[in-house]
């Protein structure tokens, strides 16, 4: 799941599953309350929009994403906000087409990377395969919102492998988006994919261990379910106080969901 072409591909899939959800909505079902306060199915799709159209930007035009980040603020919400009023306000219709334009810019930009060359993002440059899985991360989460808003439990597959290995990857983002420090020891994960393979990192002696099926490790990590609410557990301190903290994404941690809230991953 390395390959650039791979995970691309897989980032196509996973936009189209939840295409094929929203282009069934009727205007009205667009306007729907989704569980992000706020937001309804029409943020979560707006807000892709413009992620997408930075990553393509960032993946075709490095000096030209520079110069749009350079005037970001210090307000995280208010930059989301700004980066989707012009989707957000699109019939949707008309969003839904430009979102299917953005993120087909984005993916061909990516795709044409050279190996090995950084892809300026908003927190540090990433190879154009490790963006590609972010964009997964977004997909799922705001994927997730949306399916939630409908009654929708969606099929996982294999392609959660590239969020997974994005969120080891991210393991400190929840340290640092709460201002702690990251402990100085190595967790092992072992996490096992929808077809039963068990995706294995860090050292396999680690006494930090954090174990799981991968749908509710995704939604763990995108804090669209509470830990109580999942079948991801931890074995030593360090890796139960990760539990509660885990998120693959920099930025304010939110409220995040409450116990009970939404059903199981299996509900």
């Amino acid at each position: 799941m390395s390959q650039t072409p791979d995970v691309i591909n897989d980032l196509t899939a996973e936009s189209e599953a939840l295409d094929a959800i929203v282009a069934k909505l009727s205007d009205d079902q667009w306007d729907i309350g989704t569980p992000a306060a706020g937001w309804t199915i029409r943020h979560q799709i707006a807000h892709l929009a413009a992620t997408f159209r930075l990553a393509g930007l960032a993946a075709a035009q490095p000096a030209a994403f520079q110069q749009v980040t350079s005037r970001l603020s210090d307000d995280f919400d208010a930059n989301v906000a700004a980066a989707m009023a012009d989707f957000v306000v699109e019939p949707p219709a008309v969003l839904l087409s430009r979102w299917r334009a953005e993120r087909a810019i984005a993916e061909k930009a990516l795709a044409a990377v050279p190996a090995g060359q950084p892809v300026p993002w908003l927190v540090r440059p990433l190879p154009a395969p490790v963006l590609a899985a972010a964009g997964m991360m977004e997909v799922f989460a705001h994927g997730r919102d949306v399916a939630d808003a409908l009654g929708i439990r969606p099929t996982p597959t294999d392609r959660l492998g590239h969020l997974v290995g994005f969120a080891v990857r991210t393991w400190d983002f929840g340290y640092l988006a709460r201002g702690l420090t990251p402990p100085e020891v190595e967790f092992r994960f072992e996490i096992t994919a929808p077809s039963g393979t068990v995706w294995a990192f860090g050292p396999p002696e680690a006494e930090q261990r954090i174990t799981g099926p991968a749908e509710d490790f995704c939604l763990l990590v995108t804090r669209r379910r509470h830990r109580q609410d999942l079948a991801v557990r931890a074995v030593g301190g360090d890796a139960e106080h990760w539990l509660d903290i885990a998120q693959a994404y920099r930025g304010p941690a939110g409220p995040g969901r409450s116990p009970g809230q939404l059903s199981s991953t299996r509900g």
